[in-house]
């Protein structure tokens, strides 16, 4: 996440309190679960964040510090860079270091700092520090969140994840509730696994994470994921029939209403229309930067164009520079 600056607050309740201004980004995991109705995100969004996550922890752990509060509410979309950031460093510290003994948000909280918290409550010292791998426990714990689709906080603090959490993993997986594809799914299981260890000895490191199988797999997003997660790219689907495309001089008359409806909401870089397959009949309007696009979505949509109602997502941009348009969107 981008930091603008530092500044005292004099006027804390609780005396003078050291602040950071950082950019200001979209939606967070947390709403991005709420609206998944206990359905589980889509595996594109999964991988999305994870890898977008672990490379943000790979950095941070390589320059020796650890998070120490990873949880849903601290990963937001950035509509700009097209990806997750971590945000809230409040509790972060520099490994080997800890000043603040009270880390991590209960249910995203790994074992050695669940207990270094209970001995610090009763005045004693923990004999072991905690360390980067707490934060890939929380990260582990928020993946198994997205899948499924269900808050974990009293699984995790159940006397049968103690004893045996692989297992509780493995009926997560093979719950018939959760529809994800098989294959992928065991990448993803062992990927949260390795992430699960109770000895933070034995947990991966952000660096080893992303080397799993599972970033290898390519996924398209859901219409869901599209709607959910701006990008400076509009798509604009139900506008055009296949008549229209047929006929030049009418697909020229609609490619310029098109552009002028869109040109209202901000300048307009590009304005794509493909006449064949993949994305045959969808229009990509790419904006300067996303809230023109966030702004013209939520004017677009439902909007009556040639007597259909138009429907509106985001895109994403590396996607449409690249020139990959997804065949199928479920």
């Amino acid at each position: 996440v981008t930091l603008y600056g530092v500044f005292t607050n004099h006027y804390s309740a609780n005396g003078p309190s050291r602040c950071l201004l950082l950019e200001l980004l979209d939606i967070s995991v947390s709403e991005l679960l709420l609206h998944s109705s206990n359905q589980g995100c889509s595996m594109w969004m999964i991988q999305h964040c994870a890898r977008d996550v672990l490379e943000a922890l790979a950095f941070l752990h390589h320059k020796g510090y650890v998070h120490a509060d990873l949880k849903p509410r601290n990963i937001l979309w950035s509509a700009e860079e097209e990806c997750f950031k971590l945000i809230d460093f409040g509790l972060s510290f520099k490994e080997g270091n800890q000043d603040v003994k009270y880390i991590q948000t209960d249910g995203y909280r790994a074992p050695e700092a669940e207990l270094q918290n209970c001995l610090a409550q009763a005045g004693l010292q923990s004999e072991t520090e905690c360390t980067s791998a707490v934060d890939l426990w929380s990260l582990g714990i928020v993946l198994l969140e997205m899948f499924s689709g269900m808050k974990l906080k009293h699984t995790v603090q159940s006397q049968e994840w103690k004893t045996n959490s692989s297992a509780i993993i493995d009926r997560i997986f093979a719950s018939e509730g959760v529809v994800n594809s098989a294959i992928p799914a065991y990448h993803l299981r062992d990927l949260i696994k390795s992430m699960l260890h109770c000895d933070q000895g034995k947990r991966a490191s952000a660096e080893k994470a992303l080397c799993s199988p599972f970033f290898s797999i390519p996924f398209a997003p859901h219409i869901e994921d599209l709607v959910m997660l701006p990008t400076p790219v509009l798509r604009l689907l139900n506008v055009l029939s296949d008549t229209s495309l047929q006929c030049e001089e009418e697909y020229e008359d609609i490619l310029e209403d098109i552009r002028e409806e869109c040109q209202k909401y901000g300048p307009v870089v590009s304005l794509l229309i493909p006449k064949e397959n993949p994305g045959k009949g969808q229009v990509f309007v790419e904006y300067a930067n996303a809230g023109d696009s966030k702004a013209a979505q939520k004017m677009l949509t439902g909007k009556i164009f040639d007597g259909k109602f138009v429907v509106a997502t985001f895109y994403p941009l590396s996607a449409y520079k690249r020139g990959y348009l997804y065949q199928n969107l479920l």
